[in-house]
């Protein structure tokens, strides 16, 4: 066993371990679900805004079980089918007539908060049938934005999804600067850009730079809304054979290098390689002193009761 195992960044200690093990052993009637959301509970596995760290608790419950560091773990109940969700795509996301207009001819533009389940709907399909990753259920905290032309008479033009950033990527972690410890209390204020689909029928020279522009503006705020953390930097991925990140850089994103070519669930090294371009966009002129600074305690992050 290794020396340390850590979840979302922070070690796990032999006690918790036993912890685990012991819930697994006293409780055999409890799910994979209830099994994690009860450990959650028990040592405090939250997100800022209070909520539990439950779907990252299965995962790390099934990568113990997959070392071997568990003996086992209850037999999934089976709800739904299992693999990955079927987005079920109908007329409401079929391709629409051209849109050839200038950017001025489309403003202004508004960012939509997606919240409701039609809206949330009409999201994944989008995202399911044009965007070349597809949809998959994000992990962690999350926004969802429709982006509408107000001139176009309030019609969607783009999708944009925020979430959670990635553990680690060495060539952000060196342009921050931060230490391990710094980086454990302080990833929560980095958001990861994870889609951005501007609708394949909407052709608009500069509306993908003007989109992240307004994002940069608007999306800090409704993060702290949402989970009461005021985030200072974003990150986003390129895929250099396909894109080339001119958006980002008339955005004033900075291209701190790329990948190892490892997506967030390869701990094993055993995916194919696809290595991505980083652009970061720091939100506070002095991002970087901050994510640096390790806080007297957590709860400095957060906004106030």
């Amino acid at each position: 066993m290794p020396t340390t195992i850590s979840f979302c960044g922070r070690p796990v200690t032999e006690a918790e371990l036993g912890l685990i093990r012991d819930l697994i052993h006293d409780f055999p009637a409890l799910s994979v679900a209830e099994l994690s959301k009860t450990i959650c509970e028990l040592l405090q596995w939250r997100r800022p805004s209070g909520g539990l760290k439950n779907h990252e608790c299965y995962l790390f419950l099934k990568q113990l079980k997959h070392r071997g560091w568990i003996p086992s773990l209850p037999e999934l109940r089976v709800t739904s089918p299992r693999g990955p969700r079927k987005i079920k795509l109908d007329e409401q996301s079929e391709p629409e007539a051209p849109v050839l207009q200038s950017l001025d001819d489309c403003l202004p533009l508004a960012l939509d908060l997606i919240s409701d389940g039609d809206a949330r709907a009409l999201f994944r399909q989008y995202i399911q049938r044009y965007h070349y990753l597809g949809y998959k259920v994000p992990c962690g905290a999350q926004l969802r934005y429709f982006v509408r032309s107000r001139r176009l008479s309030n019609r969607i033009v783009a999708c944009l999804l925020f979430t959670s950033a990635a553990l680690k990527i060495a060539p952000r972690d060196r342009w921050i600067g931060w230490s391990d410890q710094a980086r454990k209390c302080n990833l929560p204020r980095l958001i990861n850009n994870s889609r951005f689909l501007i609708l394949p029928w909407i052709q608009v020279p500069q509306l993908a730079s003007k989109i992240l522009s307004l994002a940069a503006h608007q999306v800090p705020d409704d993060w702290l809304d949402a989970y009461r953390v005021s985030p200072l930097l974003l990150e986003s991925f390129v895929d250099p054979e396909r894109f080339s990140g001119t958006c980002y850089r008339a955005a004033n994103w900075i291209h701190v290098g790329t990948t190892q070519g490892r997506g967030r669930m390869d701990r094993n090294q055993d995916i194919e390689r696809h290595v991505k371009e980083i652009f970061l966009y720091p939100l506070h002129s002095r991002a970087r002193e901050i994510l640096c600074q390790i806080p007297e305690s957590y709860s400095s992050l957060t906004r106030p009761p």
